[in-house]
């Protein structure tokens, strides 16, 4: 990993939903190859936070960087960024009137302007990537809520982004589904794809992260390498945080 290649640079962004003041001066580096896990309470602005690198989130003040290009709200520009940036959310948002595979052809074939063979060739090695390429011609209401998250992790990469965003990614599986999906991602951490993941998952951000940042109250409050963050926090809020999760 280079620390010299920052892909996102997010600065002083600040958001308000009416009067509620949800991020208040967040600013974060994120480095090419790099996986940080963002943690924190409900409502800490953490989900706000990674929704506004590619423009699901507006936000009123600050600056951000996408891989050199500058968020704008020109919709080309938009456009530009989320090519670069795959998005995986707590609810599978799959389309329930196509298969599998035509899930995970749709925006390759509509956005790249592949070809159907080209798109279909990827998506079978990226269901094989993620475990599940028996389950191509299945639709998503025959597949548990893990097969689910995986075919929306393949979904993602189908469009070969240089990053990855996971929105709370095991909050709606079963807890016995929860492996299969943080296994997911821990391979695609070892091939080196930049990820930021907002996660209650500790093992998971112990074993995989680079960094861990913990948010509150719309406010990064401490950032640190996994082992300092959690064997030994700075904070006496990030110490409250994790005596309730740990």
């Amino acid at each position: 990993m280079n620390l010299q290649q920052p892909i996102i640079i997010a600065q002083d962004i600040q958001k308000w939903y009416g009067k509620f003041h949800v991020l208040k001066g967040v600013s974060l580096t994120v480095n090419r190859g790099e996986v940080v896990v963002i943690m924190g309470p409900s409502g800490s602005g953490k989900s706000t936070f990674i929704r506004t690198f590619n423009a699901l989130e507006e936000y009123q003040q600050g600056k951000i960087e996408i891989d050199g290009i500058t968020l704008t709200d020109d919709l080309r520009n938009i456009e530009a960024i989320r090519r670069e940036v795959g998005m995986v959310f707590q609810q599978f948002n799959l389309f329930p009137h196509f298969n599998v595979l035509q899930n995970i052809t749709l925006s390759p074939i509509w956005v790249r302007k592949w070809s159907k063979v080209k798109a279909e060739k990827v998506a079978m090695q990226l269901l094989e990537r993620v475990g599940i390429v028996e389950q191509a011609q299945k639709y998503p209401g025959q597949l548990s809520g893990g097969q689910q998250q995986r075919v929306a992790i393949a979904r993602a990469l189908a469009m070969q982004p240089k990053i990855m965003l996971f929105d709370e990614p095991t909050s709606s599986l079963d807890p016995e589904m929860v492996r299969e999906v943080l296994d997911t991602i821990r391979t695609l951490a070892a091939d080196g794809i930049t990820m930021v993941v907002v996660t209650h998952e500790v093992g998971f951000a112990r074993e995989v992260a680079d960094r861990v940042i913990f948010m509150d109250g719309g406010l990064i409050v401490e950032e640190a390498t996994p082992f300092n963050f959690f064997q030994n926090p700075k904070e006496e809020r990030t110490r409250k945080f994790l005596s309730q999760i740990l």
